[in-house]
């Protein structure tokens, strides 16, 4: 079994409700446990104007292979009828596999940890949510990558959500 991470982000068709929906359909993944599931936040869009996200990470525990769980998340997010049509355009779910145990994976398919994991707050606080002492792959505690990431342009969402 390994400890994955996974990014969940949503902006349209009610993102806090296709947001719990993908919690519920992590956790019955084959071979996988939800072990964890970060507090919920909202963060503005990267890329073209569009609708503020929810955000969030879950830890699974699996017995998946790296591609078959990219597989798994991407049937998920077919699921929700996921488009792809503009490069960090408006999304229905979003879930990006963000670590994979202690791998670094350079597949044509999949980069782990994810390219920009270092840089987003709206991945490493909720990172921080479920394992405040998470070390990346490369060395890098999280505790220093949040102090050089600051708590802006998100907001922790109230536990109602």
């Amino acid at each position: 079994m390994v400890l994955a991470y996974i990014g969940l982000g949503s902006n349209l068709e009610e993102p806090l409700a296709q947001i719990k929906r993908a919690f519920d359909e992590l956790g019955n993944l084959p071979h996988t446990r939800l072990t964890a599931r970060s507090a919920l936040y909202q963060s503005r869009a990267i890329g073209p104007q569009q609708p503020d996200y929810v955000n969030a990470v879950a830890r699974l525990e699996t017995g998946l292979t790296s591609l078959d769980l990219l597989d798994a998340l991407q049937a998920i997010e077919q699921v929700h009828r996921r488009v792809r049509l503009q490069h960090w355009g408006p999304r229905t779910l979003d879930l990006d596999l963000l670590l994979y145990g202690a791998e670094t994976i350079q597949h044509p398919r999949l980069v782990v940890p994810h390219p920009y994991l270092t840089q987003r707050a709206f991945v490493l606080y909720p990172l921080a949510d479920i394992d405040p002492n998470l070390q990346l792959p490369d060395g890098q505690s999280l505790q220093a990558l949040l102090q050089q990431c600051p708590f802006e342009d998100i907001v922790r969402l109230p536990k109602s959500h």
